[in-house]
C-alpha cells in the first residue's frame, strides 16, 4: 500500500521529483517496466522515468530487503539493453525508520562487478527540504527535525489552499497514507478532511485493491472477510486471481493444486498471499 501510493506520486508529480531527486525540473514521462524485460517484473514498488537523454529509476520500501542491490542492477542492464545511450540515475527510497544495515547499502558486488545506486532513507532527511514542492509534501511527516503532528498540519494547510482540486484530493489522500506510518488514524483524521482524501483517485484505487485482497479495515489492511465464503471453487478463483496479480502468473499445475484445498485452507492462503514477493514464496507455503 504505502510502495504503490509512493509510486503513484512519482507518476503524478514527475517534475517535483525530478526537481528534489536530480537538482532540476527536467520534464520526465513515465517509462512501462513491460518494455525493459524478457520476463515479467514486479512493479508495484518501482517506477521508471524518463527524459529524451535520462532515465530515473525510483525504487520505493516500506522496509529494507535483501535482493534490493541485485535488482539495481538488474534493473540498470535493463534499461542500458533498451537505451544504450541513455544516462540513468537509480535511488531507493526507504519511508520506514530501520536499524538494519540493507538500509545502508549502496553497492551490489561480485566477483569483477560492481554497481553503485543512491539510496534516500527519509527519516534522515530535514522535513524542510520535503516541502519545497507538492508533488514531496506526501513524504515531510516522514522527515526529521520536527515534530510529526505539526509537519501534518503544516502540510495539511498547505494542501488546503490548492486550487485544482484533483491535485489538492490526491496530494491530501498520499499524505494520510504514509503518515500511517507514523501517526494514529484518528489523529490523520482530525488534521486531514476526510472527505477530499475519500475523493482522491489513489484513495479509491487502494480502496478497490484493498476490497479484492480483504484489507479495507483499519489501515487498509485487514483480513478477507467474506470474499473466501461459499463454495470451494469460488474461493479457490479469488485466490487465484490474487496470486495471478501478486505474482504475474502462477503455473497450471500450482493453481490444480490450490484448486483442491479445503476451503479453510484457501481462506488462510487468502491472507499469507499478502506477504509473498514470488512463487517460491508460494511453493513453500503449499510444502508445509
Amino acid at each position: 500500500m504505502f510502495d504503490s501510493t509512493c509510486k503513484f506520486i512519482a507518476a503524478n508529480f514527475a517534475m517535483d521529483m525530478a526537481t528534489w531527486l536530480l537538482g532540476k525540473p527536467i520534464n520526465l514521462t513515465e517509462l512501462k517496466p513491460s518494455e525493459l524485460s524478457l520476463e515479467p517484473i514486479r512493479a508495484d514498488s518501482l517506477i521508471f522515468l524518463q527524459s529524451e537523454d535520462l532515465v530515473l529509476h525510483i525504487e520505493f520500501q516500506t522496509d529494507p530487503k535483501e535482493d534490493i542491490p541485485f535488482r539495481m542492477l538488474d534493473y540498470r542492464l535493463r534499461v542500458h539493453r533498451r537505451y544504450p545511450n541513455k544516462q540513468m540515475q537509480q535511488v531507493v527510497i526507504y519511508l520506514r525508520r530501520s536499524n538494519s544495515e540493507l538500509a545502508q547499502q549502496t553497492v551490489f558486488e561480485l566477483s569483477q562487478t560492481r554497481h553503485e545506486f543512491n539510496v534516500i532513507r527519509l527519516w534522515e532527511v530535514d522535513y524542510s527540504e520535503l516541502l519545497t514542492a507538492p508533488g514531496v509534501w506526501p513524504f515531510a511527516v516522514l522527515g526529521k527535525g520536527g515534530d510529526n503532528e505539526s509537519v501534518l498540519r503544516n502540510v495539511a494547510n498547505r494542501i488546503d489552499n490548492i486550487s485544482d482540486q484533483t491535485e489538492q484530493r490526491n496530494l491530501a489522500a498520499s499524505t494520510a497514507i504514509l503518515a500511517g506510518l507514523l501517526l494514529e488514524k484518528t489523529l490523520i483524521q482530525r488534521i486531514l478532511r476526510e472527505d477530499i482524501v475519500k475523493e482522491s483517485v489513489i484513495y479509491q484505487e487502494i480502496t478497490a485493491s484493498a476490497k479484492l485482497e480483504g484489507r479495507l479495515e483499519g489501515r487498509l489492511e485487514g483480513r478477507l472477510e467474506g470474499r473466501l465464503e461459499g463454495k470451494q471453487e469460488e474461493a479457490a478463483n479469488l485466490v487465484l486471481r490474487q496470486l495471478n496479480r501478486r505474482l504475474e502468473q502462477i503455473s497450471e499445475s500450482i493453481s490444480e493444486q490450490i484448486r483442491q484445498l479445503p476451503v479453510e485452507q484457501i481462506e488462510d492462503l487468502g491472507e499469507a498471499l499478502l506477504d509473498f514477493e514470488n512463487e517460491g514464496d508460494l511453493l513453500n507455503w503449499l510444502a508445509k
